[in-house]
């Protein structure tokens, strides 16, 4: 089985992208499975910061404004139907030594700063509303940590889109890899229309079905998480505004689901100005929403960099890919972890308003490490400290 043999010294792999540098030649390979389609890509060569938008694109975007992009101009680039999948793959059979970036005590005390710079900006009529604060953990496993193992596990949710990015030595053994379970579209065009599903407020899901609907009827009825969710959709259509001649959203936002989370979510549609402006560049507009970010951006973004104890790398940044004519499908690095040989970093945030509890932040980003914990085979002791499965 599975164990938790003990804490890992508090150190963190390199977080300037997935891929070496760009003077390095590589091989690469990229995943982007969801429901309704699987597109794979790869090639060998180097990194293309700067790559034609107007081309076929896969990467990520980092989260940090300024960081180099990991974008690649594939060899190969195929769209498929997805099969049905099979049984659960089984869980890795490893002993995992994880620490926690912040803690949980240090994690609520930074939270409970955080209230209190949003209330005094709301006192004294500042324009701070929202910061997204983030924990890492830190796994460190026995044995070489198995990428396409765990993407099979996340596939088996299909209200994801699992994403592999990943750098492979000569011998197509994974040197490197971004991996993702996100439920969150940034930005997919097609044929001149674009729409972008924000989720913002969010609430862990029960086993049980009774508690699971009580769940999410709470949710719904959050007024914290309403007005967070509602300074998503408002950046969302402000910046679309700019690139459509149309644009319509539901008043109200509807109940998303994944496997471990209900979040609040609303779908913008729009139509284009220029039907060939390439989605890359549309979804770079975007980036980073108050989702990960907060409102106004620059500031969260300076708060954020005071705050975490570590880089986020491209969590909280944008991952897909575009094809030839410009279309492309673009999610937010959620659900994520950087992984190398032996070692993952994994990420999950929550929103911060005026009127958050901090004790409940903090179980939001335990509720969100669930996915990956799981597809680790490593489950949650009652307080979100993992432990053995």
């Amino acid at each position: 089985m599975a164990g938790v043999t003990g804490l890992a010294a508090a150190t963190s792999l390199p977080l300037s992208g997935v891929i070496d540098p760009p003077a390095d030649p590589h091989r690469y390979g990229f995943l982007f499975a969801s429901g309704a389609e699987v597109v794979r890509a790869g090639g060998d060569g180097p990194l293309d910061p700067a790559p034609d938008v107007t081309g076929r694109v896969v990467g990520a975007i980092p989260f940090a404004e300024g960081a180099a992009p990991v974008l690649l101009c594939p060899e190969r680039f195929e769209r498929t139907i997805p099969r049905p999948r099979g049984q659960r793959e089984a869980a890795p059979n490893a002993e995992s030594r994880i620490v926690a970036i912040p803690d949980r005590a240090e994690y609520t005390r930074l939270v409970a700063s955080v209230v209190q710079a949003l209330r005094e900006h709301t006192r004294l009529g500042g324009p701070l509303r929202k910061v997204v604060l983030a924990r890492r953990l830190d796994i460190v496993q026995d044995v070489l940590i198995d990428v396409d193992r765990l993407a099979a596990r996340l596939r088996l949710d299909r209200n994801v889109t699992t994403v592999v990015l990943r750098a492979n030595d000569k011998r197509g053994r994974c040197r490197r890899a971004l991996l993702a379970a996100s439920p969150e579209v940034l930005l997919e065009k097609r044929d001149g229309k674009v729409w972008s599903i924000p989720l913002a407020g969010s609430a862990r899901r029960s086993a049980r079905p009774s508690d699971d609907e009580a769940a999410g009827r709470r949710l719904l009825a959050s007024n914290k998480d309403l007005e967070e969710h509602r300074l998503v959709v408002e950046y969302v259509l402000d910046t679309l505004a700019s690139f459509c001649v149309s644009l319509s959203a539901p008043p109200r936002p509807r109940l998303s689901r994944t496997a471990s989370m209900w979040h609040l979510a609303t779908r913008v549609e729009g139509e284009l100005r220029d039907p060939e402006t390439p989605s890359l560049e549309i979804a770079r507009r975007l980036h980073p929403t108050p989702a990960v970010c907060g409102v106004p951006t620059a500031e969260s973004a300076r708060l954020i960099s005071q705050l975490e104890p570590f880089s986020r790398g491209l969590y909280g940044g944008a991952v897909g890919w575009s094809d030839g004519t410009g279309d492309g499908r673009w999610m937010v690095t959620l659900r994520c972890a950087e992984i190398s040989g032996h070692r993952a970093s994994l990420f999950a945030g929550a929103g911060i308003m005026a009127n958050s509890d901090p004790d409940a932040e903090c179980e939001e980003t335990s509720a969100k490490f669930r996915a990956l914990l799981s597809a680790f085979g490593i489950a949650e002791n009652g307080g979100g400290a993992p432990k053995a499965r």
